[in-house]
Parts: C-alpha cells; sequence; structure tokens
C-alpha cells in the first residue's frame, strides 16, 4: 500500500532498504528519521550531519489506504518545512 500511495503522486520506488552504517562516511547536512523504532533503537548518529527525529504513525497498523495517504502527505509538508529551516542544505 504504501508503494501505490507513492505511486498515485508519481514517486516510484526503485532500490533497497540501506543500513544507517552505509551512510556514516557521507558528508550530510541533515539525516531525518521518521519511525519510532529508528528514534527508540538509533538515538544516536554517528555520522556528519545534524539528526533530526519525526514520529508518524504506521499506517499499517490499520491497513487503511486512507491511512497511507495521510502519513505520505503529512511526511512531505513535514519534510517541506524543515528542510526550509536548514538553509545550509537548500
Amino acid at each position: 500500500m504504501a508503494l501505490q500511495a507513492l505511486s498515485e503522486i508519481g514517486i516510484t520506488h526503485q532500490g533497497t532498504s540501506k543500513k544507517a552504517d552505509e551512510f556514516r562516511e557521507m558528508d550530510l547536512d541533515l539525516v531525518v528519521t521518521v519511525c519510532d523504532s529508528a528514534a527508540e533503537e538509533c538515538p544516536l548518529w554517528l555520522g556528519k550531519g545534524k539528526r533530526v527525529h519525526h514520529s508518524f504513525p504506521d499506517p499499517a497498523v490499520t491497513g487503511n489506504m486512507d491511512d497511507f495517504r495521510t502519513v505520505r502527505d503529512d511526511i512531505e509538508n513535514v519534510m517541506i518545512q524543515l528542510l526550509q529551516s536548514f538553509p545550509e542544505v537548500q
């Protein structure tokens, strides 16, 4: 359902999930975590860049397509606001 919600706004998933370790040596300005397990299990970002966490409900809990769309749209809005507040990443 997540992939369907993304495809509705023109985003096609490509690739696979990656572990945080793959990015530690990259020169990043901002690292954003969005799931609560990431905030609880990975409270310390050891790589470059500022780490920010924003919690979103897991739409898979309900399995309702409207919940996937709501979370998708909420993530988009929060990320736009977040990026606008970090001029070094623009």
